[in-house]
């Protein structure tokens, strides 16, 4: 009797791991589309700081661009890897 338990156990297993399989990569293409939009809102804000300091002649300027822009394609490298990965 208790094998057929330890069997049956198995079995409710699988089709729990198979399940949650599918609901984490059905999942993926919202995420994906999340992180871009993060992506693109961040350059946004970025774009418009950068051009702040550019405006008042501040000397820091590439450094801040460098890192706003860097921190948007990061985003959109971690996602697109992150899809192709997982999926």
């Amino acid at each position: 009797m208790l094998l057929a338990t330890g069997a049956y156990a198995q079995g409710n297993g699988v089709a729990g791991i198979t399940e949650a399989t599918n609901m984490v990569t059905s999942y993926f293409d919202s995420g994906t589309k999340l992180i871009y939009a993060v992506g693109a809102v961040v350059g946004l804000i970025g774009g418009v700081k950068v051009y702040s300091k550019f405006s008042s002649g501040d000397p820091d300027t590439s450094k801040t661009a460098a890192s706003r822009f860097g921190a948007c394609i990061f985003l959109i490298v971690a996602a697109t890897i992150l899809r192709s990965f997982f999926l």
